[in-house]
């Protein structure tokens, strides 16, 4: 199906690859179809979260684990009984990243993590049950470091 998009101009996505947010996005309860958006299909750090109903709505989101892998965030069972099927490593989890003009000041969400159910093709956004997570994570020093250990250990 074709689609145009403010960010991304005129994209063409397979129907079945569209995730179901069946409350929508906090702020946004009237979008409940997304896809993602890969910029390079070999690189999965980040995405973008492209509603299908209002192509003027789409959400930065990061793969955190490849930046912080010891992310870990608590979750209620409970919570998350909406997207089906949940079994130890079925679930797809991202982060909404705010990107500013300086992307020095870039941040993540770690405390409400989008997860989705490749299965089911549903997802929703959480609240995590971690008191340490922080609502605007400075991503850019966490790269940053990464790439200097990465130097340092050749």
């Amino acid at each position: 199906m074709k689609f145009s998009t403010k960010h991304f101009g005129e994209i063409d996505y397979d129907s079945s690859l569209v995730i179901n947010f069946a409350e929508g996005l906090p702020g946004f309860p009237g979008h409940k179809k997304f896809v993602i958006l890969l910029e390079n299909q070999s690189e999965d750090t980040f995405c973008w979260l492209q509603s299908v109903e209002d192509g003027n709505l789409a959400f930065a989101l990061i793969n955190i684990y490849n930046v912080k892998p010891d992310y870990n965030p608590l979750v209620n069972r409970d919570q998350i009984s909406g997207l089906g099927d949940i079994g130890d490593n079925n679930l797809l989890v991202y982060n909404v990243v705010t990107i500013p003009e300086d992307i020095r000041q870039m941040r993540a969400n770690l405390k409400a993590p989008i997860v989705i159910n490749p299965s089911t093709k549903r997802g929703m956004q959480v609240i995590c049950d971690n008191d340490d997570l922080q609502l605007k994570y400075r991503i850019f020093d966490e790269v940053e470091r990464n790439k200097h250990l990465a130097a340092l250990s050749y």
